[in-house]
């Protein structure tokens, strides 16, 4: 009994230490980040560093807030929304016929999706921007949004294959003895019972696109385009890292994204439990 209960104990003190060394790890960061944003310059570069700060002060946010950043924010806003959107419609309509018809060449299509998305960004750049310059979308908000879709949409539609296959058949069957169409089918009975799964890939591809550096870097460069996340490469000159309003504006880049995911908190369990439940 003695035995039991010490490796009991053992398990739940090994238990909490991972969960508390995970925590730290994820954590540290953006604590780090948000008290340096409440230091003053001379608190920031002073030795040893304080991990609290000895006289908070905001400045540093209101003058992020009355340069051109905030600009840039809802610039990312509005990339990250225009291709979550269409990233979720193409991919629903490309995963539907792959997990759910039968076709000659879909393991190849589907092979293909996979391997478009484990390229590397790196790799695609040059031609995309080549692409993009015939195309006179270089420095719009819309190239960089059909720049995005290269990855998100491959991406997209790999993760619904899945959801899209935990569904019962038996549910397609009865709404075609019903007379529905595939279309029909889709919008009215496989999208509502995958809208858990359809929100986790939505998600996703919305922190995909508001996270993007390099072809925000590459695609992008007047104040009325540019994202924050190239936004913020104008805060370091040279070897000067500019430390408080380049920490305030990275608080103010991650509100958005930490509120949308505190409010889809419960629909990104959901999604992820869906996808790994065979239907």
């Amino acid at each position: 009994m003695v035995e039991g209960k010490s490796a009991a104990v053992a398990r739940r003190i090994a238990t909490y230490g991972g969960l508390c060394l995970a925590l730290f790890w994820a954590l540290g960061p953006i604590y780090w980040i948000i008290v340096t944003s409440l230091k003053t310059s001379r608190e920031i570069y002073a030795l040893p560093p304080t991990f609290v700060p000895k006289a908070p002060t905001l400045s540093n946010y209101w003058t992020a807030l009355e340069s051109e950043f905030p600009r840039f924010v809802l610039n990312s806003f509005v990339v990250a929304i225009g291709v979550t959107a269409i990233s979720a419609i193409v991919g629903a309509l490309a995963a539907y016929p792959i997990a759910r018809m039968q076709f000659k060449g879909r393991s190849l299509v589907s092979r293909a999706i996979v391997t478009a998305y484990l390229l590397p960004p790196s790799l695609m750049f040059i031609p995309l921007f080549i692409v993009l310059q015939n195309l006179g979308l270089i420095d719009t908000r819309f190239g960089l949004v059909l720049a995005y879709l290269t990855f998100t949409v491959p991406f997209c539609t790999w993760m619904l294959i899945g959801y899209f296959r935990t569904i019962p058949r038996d549910l397609d069957e009865a709404a075609q003895i019903d007379g529905a169409t595939r279309t029909q089918i889709l919008l009215k009975v496989i999208i509502p019972v995958a809208a858990p799964g359809v929100a986790v890939v939505a998600l996703f591809a919305f922190t995909h696109a508001w996270n993007e550096f390099l072809y925000a870097l590459v695609f992008v460069y007047s104040p009325n385009t540019k994202t924050f996340t190239a936004g913020l490469t104008g805060l370091t000159m040279g070897d000067t890292f500019i430390w408080g309003q380049l920490m305030a504006s990275s608080v103010i880049a991650i509100v958005p994204i930490f509120i949308i995911y505190v409010v889809a908190q419960r629909h990104i369990v959901e999604g992820l439990s869906a996808g790994s439940v065979k239907g």
